[in-house]
């Protein structure tokens, strides 16, 4: 039976950290009884509040779950530091909100495991998937940077930031390799569009996401200009 990691990056997320990681691992527990199977990794990317010291508390009464400390920020960072760690046969990250709906985990894992897949994402752009609580402004932002990316890139996912991914740990280090190299938002991007370039079967997932704006670390004007400079440095590594 395949063995799965999931990497949760975090940021100063001291007041709802302890909550978050109990249901996903009461989750777990319940789907995947053998506890030998599955990994939680905390990852903290440079958190200056209360964030880690929690994180070791809930590691040290939950033998399941481990804090990865990341000095600088930065959520592609967090993710390969974890993923190049990691053992497991399948890894792979999930928001801290858990704003994709936990069953789907299910479908994902079984993607990996039974269906040949070589990675899994959520997609939120789907005509099957179903958003609640997203701003219009969020909605449309998605929708341009998929827009983008699909006509500069020459990619066919449809929903390239949705934070719900997961691969085989094989593929970690040649999709690095290929590409996948950001430290920031991008790298969640990056991902799909070397996998592609690379032939990897790639199982597209709708998914029902409740959107959290109220904790939002994420501005908009300053992640486009990352995304529009990080896409034209992925570009001259397509293959020809």
């Amino acid at each position: 039976m395949p063995t799965f990691e999931v990497t949760i990056p975090v940021l100063n997320e001291a007041e709802t950290l302890d909550r978050q990681v109990r249901t996903l691992h009461t989750f777990l527990c319940r789907h995947f009884p053998d506890r030998e199977q599955w990994t939680i990794a905390i990852a903290d990317n440079g958190s200056t509040d209360q964030t880690p010291f929690i994180a070791e508390a809930i590691a040290d009464e939950l033998p399941e779950v481990h804090l990865i400390r990341v000095p600088e920020k930065g959520v592609g960072l967090a993710l390969k530091t974890s993923w190049t760690q990691s053992k497991a046969d399948f890894v792979g990250y999930m928001d801290l909100d858990l704003a994709t709906d936990l069953p789907h985990f299910i479908q994902a894992y079984n993607a990996l495991a039974t269906e040949e897949y070589d990675l899994v994402y959520g997609t939120r752009l789907h005509p099957k998937s179903h958003v609640v609580g997203r701003t219009l402004k969020r909605e449309i932002t998605s929708r341009v940077f998929n827009f983008i990316a699909k006509t500069y890139l020459g990619t066919h996912f449809s929903d390239g930031m949705c934070g719900f991914k997961w691969l085989k740990r094989r593929h970690v280090q040649p999709l690095m390799d290929g590409g996948a190299v950001s430290n920031g938002w991008f790298f969640s991007t990056e991902l799909l569009t070397v996998a592609e370039w690379q032939g990897l079967n790639i199982c597209e997932l709708p998914v029902r996401w409740t959107d959290d704006t109220s904790g939002s670390k994420v501005h908009i004007g300053r992640l486009a200009r990352q995304y529009l400079r990080a896409m034209a440095v992925l570009k001259k590594r397509k293959p020809r």
